[in-house]
C-alpha cells in the first residue's frame, strides 16, 4: 500500500506556472507507474498525465500537451506535475494516483490510493 500526499496548488494568474508535488510513503513510489488527475466543481475527474515507472514514457491529455509536464524523482519517492501557461479553465482541485490496473492509463478506475487532493485557481 502506498500513502499520497500532493502539493504545491494555489492562486495564480492566467499564463502563470505551478509545481504541483505528490510525495509518497509505504510501497516505494518507483513500484508504480503513476498519474495525475483533476475535478472542478460540478465536473468529473479527468485525466491530465501519466508518466511510467521509470519516468521514461509519458502520456497528457490533449489539452494539457505542450503546458504540462509529468515527472519523477525515484529517490525521492514523488511525482511532480509543472504546469506553465496556465488557464482558468484549469482551475480545479489536483489528484496524483497510482497506477495499479492493467488498462487505459487515462481511466480513473485503473488507479488506487488516491491523495486528498491539491487546489489550484487561476485568476483570469
Amino acid at each position: 500500500q502506498v500513502q499520497l500526499v500532493e502539493s504545491g496548488g494555489g492562486l495564480v494568474q492566467a499564463g502563470g506556472s505551478l509545481r504541483l508535488s505528490c510525495a509518497a510513503s509505504g510501497r516505494t513510489n518507483s513500484s508504480y507507474r503513476m498519474g495525475w488527475f483533476r475535478q472542478a466543481p460540478g465536473k468529473e475527474r479527468e485525466f491530465v498525465a501519466h508518466i511510467s515507472r521509470s519516468g521514461g514514457t509519458t502520456y497528457y491529455a490533449d489539452s494539457m500537451k505542450g503546458r504540462f509536464t509529468i515527472s519523477r524523482d525515484n529517490a525521492k519517492n514523488t511525482v511532480y506535475l509543472q504546469m506553465n501557461s496556465l488557464k482558468a479553465e484549469d482551475t480545479a482541485v489536483y489528484y496524483c494516483a497510482a497506477y495499479v490496473g492493467s488498462g487505459s492509463y487515462y481511466e480513473v478506475s485503473e488507479y488506487d490510493y488516491w491523495g486528498q487532493g491539491t487546489q489550484v485557481t487561476v485568476s483570469s
